[in-house]
Formats: C-alpha cells, sequence, structure tokens
C-alpha cells in the first residue's frame, strides 16, 4: 500500500516538473517583451506593471497528499471578546495533536508587523481584511489548514476574501455572542475605554459589525439545552464539521494510466 502510494506521488511529481523546459523558454521569451502579449505573456495589475503569474512546480494536490489533509481557511469572525482567538486557538491545538499541519493569523498579532500602518478606519479595516485574505489564499493553497481570527466588521470584506478563493476553500465562522456577553467579558478593557469615548471607531459601540448572511459555521455562547459552551465544545465542533467534510484527510490521489488498466 504505501509503495503504491509513493509510486503515485513519484508519477505526480514527475508530470509536474514536465513544464519545466517550457517555463524557461518563457522566460526568455519575457526578456524581449515588456509588454502584454503572446510573447511576453506580462501584464498590469493595479500599480504593479510587467508582471506574471508563475505557477509553481509542484501542485497542490501533491502538497495535501504529503500533509495528509486538505488546505482551507477557517475564517473566525465576531465582536471583541466572542472568543475567536480563543476557539481558534483551541482547535489549533486540536488538530494539532492529530498531526494536521495549521497556521493561526490573530488580528492583534498581524498589527504587530504586516499590518502596523494601518489602523481602524473603515478604509483602513477593508486593507486589513485583504491583506490576511490574500496571506490565507497562499497557506490554503499550499495545504495548510489557516485559521484567522479578525473582527472583520463589514459583510463585503469578508465577501470580497471569499471571492478571491476556489469554492470550499473559504468557511465563515461566525462567532454569534451577544455584545451584553462580550462587554462582560471584556478582556482588555476596550469596551470600558469606548463607552467612555476613549476609543473611537470601536466595533458594537460607534462602529457597526455586520453579521453574516450565509456563514459555514455559527457557533453560540449557549448549547442547545441552554448550557454556556467552553471553548473546547466549540472547538470539537468545528472539528467535527471539518472531519465530516473531509479536510482533515488527504484528497484521493489520481490512479496512473497501468492501475487503471488493472483496475
Amino acid at each position: 500500500m504505501l509503495a503504491n502510494a509513493a509510486r503515485r506521488l513519484g508519477q505526480t511529481l514527475t508530470r509536474s516538473l514536465l513544464p519545466m523546459e517550457a517555463l524557461a523558454v518563457g522566460a526568455l521569451q519575457q526578456q524581449a517583451a515588456v509588454t502584454s502579449g503572446p510573447a511576453g505573456a506580462v501584464y498590469n495589475v493595479g500599480k504593479a506593471t510587467n508582471i506574471k503569474f508563475h505557477d509553481g512546480m509542484v501542485p497542490r494536490e501533491t502538497k495535501e497528499q504529503l500533509l495528509g489533509q486538505k488546505g482551507v481557511v477557517l475564517w473566525f469572525t465576531g465582536l471583541s471578546g466572542s472568543g475567536k482567538s480563543t476557539v481558534a486557538c483551541t482547535l489549533e491545538h486540536a488538530l494539532a495533536a492529530r498531526g494536521k499541519m495549521t497556521v493561526l493569523l490573530d488580528g492583534d498579532n498581524v498589527r504587530h508587523g504586516l499590518n502596523k500602518n494601518l489602523g481602524f478606519s473603515a478604509e483602513d479595516r477593508e486593507e486589513n481584511i485583504r491583506r490576511i485574505g490574500e496571506v490565507s489564499k497562499l497557506f490554503a493553497e499550499s495545504g495548510v489548514i489557516t485559521l484567522t481570527s479578525f473582527i472583520s466588521p463589514y459583510r463585503k470584506d469578508r465577501e470580497s476574501v471569499r471571492a478571491r478563493m476556489a469554492p470550499g476553500d473559504f468557511l465563515e465562522c461566525y462567532m454569534r455572542i451577544p455584545i451584553e456577553v462580550c462587554e462582560q467579558r471584556d478582556p482588555k478593557g476596550l469596551y470600558k475605554a469606548a463607552r467612555a469615548g476613549k476609543i473611537k471607531n470601536f466595533t458594537g459601540i460607534d462602529d457597526p459589525y455586520e453579521e453574516p448572511l450565509s456563514p459555514e459555521l455559527v457557533v453560540d455562547a449557549k448549547d442547545e439545552a441552554g448550557n454556556m459552551q467552553s471553548a473546547e465544545d466549540m472547538a470539537a465542533t468545528i472539528m467535527q464539521y471539518l472531519e465530516a467534510r473531509g479536510y482533515l484527510g488527504a484528497p484521493a490521489a489520481e490512479a496512473s494510466d497501468s492501475e487503471a488498466a488493472t483496475a
């Protein structure tokens, strides 16, 4: 069984390396032309000029086979204090215990580096989410289970991220926790400061939060019996969702021509 899997993986890698010679020729052509056209095949995107998208030598399916999972973005959204980061972190630990490769992108952490030049105006929030969406997309396309924890209050920004991804790659996880509960928790004292007017543009106080219309996952503070859920309970529900939809296993490998002939 392992020998067959290794053989299929080797065949996939061999097929993926065949275009290298053609790409080398294309590179020479691109050096001779700096505008769009059949020879150079370069173009403009936004403010970037004379660029071209380069496909990787190792296809996504091969990476997912190696990792034994499917790449996906779990987009945690909800009010400050709703438990996004806590549940995402708990879920990441549970996935690691099962041998799954993950990355966790947290709103506060990302603002230490990649997005440290952005504030909390509507325009900056939009750019914040756009950047994270693009980073998340790269991880998912490499077969990594990507957990993102961002308030991401505007529906159009979240939908823009979804639109950039392949079907099934973006799972919106709405932490549907009432603002009263979030304000009682207030782990960083932000609600108190916002109520006092010390923080402006604070989501849920003087800036809106637009609830998802059709999220793949909805996490409530209480279960169906009315009991408060722990972060472990919430993470377990999400884990079950991923398991049931095949994200925790490798995609089925394509059978080789010889195997198909003898099947």
